[in-house]
């Protein structure tokens, strides 16, 4: 059987191909689908950048500007604003891309799938606008909304962090720079470090999500010349247009400079924030997969989970791994926007269209997993106190002749106790060698962080804390 590539030369010659013999089976198997909706993102997020939300919203918008219009005068009635509600959610998805092949245009041919069931509406759907009123706004809308699954998904995971940082606030444990051991410090002050990273990503993308505006009624290059055409040279009534559909979206600001489109600036900043969010999740995670090496912490294993076919004695990190393979690929992706808008000519190009498709919905898509998948990690996190001693133990500098140069066990407090010339203190080496007497002031900054930075920062997502997260894979 052959089976057309879809593919064409630079002659126009259509390149087909045999079958494979395994390519059988259900039809969804024989195309390629990306892991991060078909093996990992939530249901919310991957609805968030799904054609059907796209295409409601195009609708959604068409009839803002409807609304408005008429508002301000247009001869548009009543009947035709009813007409476009009532067929909102009635789309010819089929007919919409029989008509894009022909059109060879997204917007026009659902410009002509929605005038199709709304045919006393159809003289003023998408009346004055340009096709990025729908696409560029519904983008905003979009990236908005992508925002605000995810911030209540990063308070929760520094909320469980909080919690893992207060319970061993004063346990504790060898402290590492350059991966040498260093100094003590404690289990709860280390996950401080996590924390406050996090914090900064919070508070960034807030910030990211309440700068965004909306593109708003702008007309082709920016000017809203038609729809100042459509209102007679009406000043006041086209910025007044530009303001209702704008609230109408949930904005409460639109840009007033724009070309053809927004600024593709606004990509990068939202980019910036989920990459730099992708830094501290991959730091957080080879913390962890160290600690994981030094039997100090694991992430949760489950009963029955298997951690190599070959050595059923090892329990992988896997859990923060694909953390660091995904963070590592949510990172990267902030190359897109750079390059695109630093090459967007004058009022606009069309050689971001494709590109941006892949890079903004990717980067919500993977901010999603990590966080859902570092929740996951930070409500099961063991911590093996014994190990946590022994490691201090263990890399005593003062016994490292005995270890490192004789091989042999560290004896350095035998040799204390035996020793007369240790006599005077020897009834007081319980409490000098407590390794809580060499963390400094660890457990109080914990407290004090906990209390005044990172605590208040989770009031506004108080009603979306009580979420646990199970993972499939």
């Amino acid at each position: 059987m052959d089976v057309s590539s879809g593919l064409s030369g630079h002659l126009g010659v259509r390149v087909t191909c045999s079958a494979s013999p395994l390519a059988q089976g259900p039809e969804e198997m024989q195309r390629y689908r990306s892991p991060l909706v078909s093996r990992y993102a939530s249901r919310e997020m991957a609805f968030n950048f799904s054609d059907s939300k796209k295409f409601h919203t195009w609708r959604q918008l068409w009839l803002f500007l409807a609304q408005a219009q008429r508002s301000l005068g247009l001869p548009i009635t009543e009947e035709q604003i009813q007409e476009m509600e009532t067929n909102l959610e009635n789309i010819d998805f089929k007919m919409a891309a029989e008509e894009e092949k022909r059109l060879r245009h997204d917007v026009m041919a659902h410009v002509h799938t929605f005038a199709h069931c709304c045919p006393r509406a159809a003289p003023i759907i998408h009346l004055g606008a340009t096709s990025c009123y729908v696409g560029d706004n519904t983008d905003l809308i979009v990236l908005r909304d992508g925002f605000d699954i995810i911030l209540p998904k990063l308070a929760r995971v520094i909320s469980r962090l909080a919690d893992f940082a207060e319970r061993y606030v004063d346990l504790p444990t060898l402290g590492f720079t350059h991966y040498q051991p260093a100094q003590l410090t404690t289990v709860g002050k280390r996950a401080c470090l996590w924390l406050q990273d996090l914090c900064m990503d919070l508070h960034n993308v807030e910030r990211a999500r309440n700068e965004l505006r909306f593109r708003g009624v702008k007309g082709t290059t920016g000017t809203q010349a038609s729809f100042l055409q459509l209102f007679d040279g009406d000043h006041d009534k086209v910025e007044e247009l530009d303001r209702m559909v704008t609230t109408m979206a949930g904005f409460k600001r639109a840009y007033i400079i724009t070309g053809q489109t927004y600024s593709r600036k606004v990509d990068v900043e939202v980019l910036s924030v989920l990459a730099s969010l992708g830094a501290t999740v991959h730091k957080i995670c080879t913390d962890i997969r160290l600690l994981a090496n030094l039997k100090e912490l694991e992430e949760p294993f489950e009963k029955e989970q298997i951690g190599s076919s070959a050595m059923p004695y090892k329990r992988n990190p896997m859990r923060s791994e694909r953390c660091c393979s995904l963070a590592r690929h949510l990172m990267t992706l902030i190359m897109n926007p750079l390059q695109t808008a630093s090459v967007q000519w004058f009022e606009r190009t069309l050689d971001d269209s494709a590109n941006r498709r892949v890079s903004l919905a990717e980067a919500f898509l993977t901010a999603d997993i990590v966080l859902s998948t570092l929740q996951n990690i930070s409500e099961g996190l063991v911590v093996y106190p014994k190990d946590c001693h022994e490691r201090i133990r263990v890399l005593s500098q003062q016994a490292a002749v005995v270890v490192k140069q004789e091989g042999g066990d560290n004896d350095l407090i035998n040799r204390i106790r035996s020793d007369s010339y240790f006599a005077p203190i020897h009834t007081q080496l319980d409490q000098l060698l407590d390794p809580k007497s060499f963390v400094g002031r660890a457990p109080q900054q914990v407290m004090k962080f906990l209390k005044e930075e990172a605590i208040p920062l989770l009031t506004p997502y108080q009603s979306k804390m009580d979420v646990k997260i199970e993972l499939d894979l």
